[in-house]
């Protein structure tokens, strides 16, 4: 995707990450409308990082907007099981770009490799779905029972993502 340029006369333009900036903006709209999450948590962030990175890297959809057949290419893409995060970093692959026609960097793509790279790297803790009973091995669970792991952030923020495409 092509950033869009603010190129004044004297040149050396700011660079703005237009389709970055409208695909984390339909990411919030999503969730926000979902009403699934308190938008001042970091499960909010990654459910909007995660769904902002799927709508960037789906071909056009954010020049687009949402209409259903996106809408459809999104639940599809979010989907539990899905090799989402295979298909995320063969798309940042795909689209390498080190820098734009000018020879500066790309900042849309700069924006969306930073927002993987949170997604990756932050952990949260969240309820473990995977846990059918307490075992001396796994973690101790909160005060009410609930066993809780250290997650990736994205693994927090697709299904919540996915959610907020469905009740769209």
């Amino acid at each position: 995707m092509r950033p869009d340029y603010c190129d004044e006369a004297g040149g050396g333009g700011l660079l703005v990450p237009m389709a970055w900036m409208y695909s984390e903006y339909i990411a919030d709209e999503l969730l926000v409308t979902g009403d699934l999450m308190e938008p001042t948590t970091l499960e909010f962030r990654a459910g909007r990082d995660a769904l902002a990175l799927t709508i960037f890297l789906s071909d056009g959809a954010a020049a687009e907007g949402l209409p259903a057949v996106r809408v459809d290419e999104l639940r599809l893409l979010t989907a539990y099981g899905a090799s989402w995060r295979r298909w995320v970093c063969a798309r940042l692959e795909a689209i390498a770009r080190p820098s734009g026609p000018d020879g500066r960097a790309d900042p849309d793509l700069a924006m969306a490799r930073a927002a993987w790279r949170w997604l990756e790297d932050t952990e949260l803790l969240a309820a473990d779905l995977d846990a059918i009973g307490p075992a001396p091995w796994e973690p101790v669970g909160d005060e009410d029972g609930e066993a809780q792991v250290w997650t990736p952030a994205w693994q927090l923020g697709l299904p919540l993502g996915h959610l907020a495409v469905h009740l769209y």
